[in-house]
């Protein structure tokens, strides 16, 4: 029987990929950090904070995602949304994605190529 600490492993590994996919689709509409973590763990992609706020700095200096501070409300948030970059780079992700899905289906079904 295979522990749960070696499904859990696995998990985490699959998942920390789709995380950035998960990231720029849900920051189609402009969010904060927090709710971005909610809306994720919402959709089925339970991230630490310790895991997303770098992820969003990196994804932000990478040119896929821009912010702007709003300071209407009594406390000041960063709200991310993706930019053209980051769109054209999701695009690219999605087809790969959608390949790998596609490669894992035929393998499960035993379509030989």
């Amino acid at each position: 029987m295979v522990s749960d600490e070696v499904l859990r492993t696995h998990l985490q590994e699959l998942r920390r990929g789709t995380v950035v996919v998960a990231s720029l689709v849900a920051l189609r509409r402009p969010d904060y950090g927090y709710a971005l973590l909610q809306r994720l763990a919402a959709h089925g992609f339970p991230v630490d904070a310790n895991t997303l706020y770098p992820l969003l700095r990196r994804l932000e200096e990478q040119g896929l995602l821009t912010s702007e501070w709003n300071t209407e409300e009594s406390r000041p948030r960063k709200f991310y949304r993706i930019s053209d970059d980051g769109e054209a780079v999701l695009g690219r992700l999605l087809d790969d994605l959608t390949a790998v899905q596609t490669s894992v289906t035929q393998l499960i079904e035993g379509v030989g190529r």
